[in-house]
């Protein structure tokens, strides 16, 4: 398992190789524009030299790029799907440049909507974003459901993929904290097993591509989207480790995307230290990647 953290890429992508291998990260996530803003960041020929470099000069294994939260693929609104067309294949096209393990997505919102219209609107925008780009894989991120955020359940996860054409840069990045949220009870062993049964069973278990831990501040099934740090939320630190310590996950690269920027190191040795002690509980000793 590939422990990160989500970091600035201000300055330039290589920078967040800096900040990432300063915190011992082996894996970083970043935002490749302003989280706030709709202009996508195109990286120069001197930037994306200058991240492969750090990279391979570093002990960080895997770069995810996170789209932003503006995007709707699935907006009954037509300029806004331009807009997260444009955004999204940006997104794909520096990810293909940098070597990026994925590009990670919410689909977007169905609002009031009908869920099943959401979903072919968005497969729609999806599948143009990957046909504009290359070869960096998209993993479409499980929401906690609020406001009809599609990818809820595995079933509606499956849809999208389906929607979007089925290919096979199509993965799935988990979240903790939105499993949670959505009703999947994964404090246990027992618990995150049935519920990777369903993924398994959906939409195959190979599409499993990246993972974000974060803690809970709401309770099972709340559909609420409200992160904690890691082990002071309704997780805990056993959910926690139970979460860091699934043998499937192995070899992922895994965002804590909770910390503020000086509790990074922190939290990332407490992640693994739960790592550990889950695979203890577990009987089998973890691997380190």
């Amino acid at each position: 398992m590939l422990i990160g953290a989500h970091v600035s890429p201000a300055g330039g992508p290589a920078k967040a190789v800096e900040r990432g291998a300063e915190i011992g990260a082996r894996s970083i996530q970043i935002f490749n524009q302003n989280p706030r803003a709709w202009k996508p960041t195109v990286y120069s020929d001197e930037q994306v030299g200058a991240f492969r470099e750090a990279m391979a000069g570093s002990d960080v294994d895997a770069l995810l790029i996170h789209a932003v939260y503006l995007l709707n693929a699935a907006s009954e609104d037509a300029d806004i799907r331009r807009k997260t067309l444009v955004s999204l294949t940006t997104s794909l096209q520096a990810g293909d440049a940098l070597g990026a393990h994925a590009v990670v997505l919410h689909a977007g919102s169905a609002k009031a909507g009908d869920v099943g219209q959401a979903i072919a609107r968005a497969g729609e925008v999806i599948a143009e974003a990957l046909a504009e780009s290359e070869h960096c894989p998209l993993h479409l991120e499980n929401t906690a459901g609020a406001g009809g955020t599609l990818g809820r359940s595995f079933s509606e996860l499956a849809a999208l993929i389906e929607a979007a054409g089925g290919g096979k840069r199509l993965g799935l990045c988990l979240d903790s904290c939105h499993l949670y949220a959505s009703g999947y009870d994964i404090r246990t062993a027992e618990g995150l097993t049935a519920t990777l049964e369903d993924c398994v069973s959906n939409v195959g278990l190979e599409r499993l591509g990246s993972l974000h831990l974060n803690d809970s501040q709401v309770g099972l099934g709340s559909n609420r989207d409200r992160h904690a740090v890691v082990g002071e939320g309704e997780l805990g630190e056993d959910g926690c480790a139970v979460f860091l310590s699934e043998p499937r996950f192995d070899g992922l690269p895994l965002i804590l995307e909770t910390p503020k920027p000086g509790q990074m190191r922190e939290q990332m040795e407490l992640s693994a230290r739960l790592r550990e002690r889950g695979g203890k509980a577990r009987g089998r000793p973890p691997r380190r990647r």
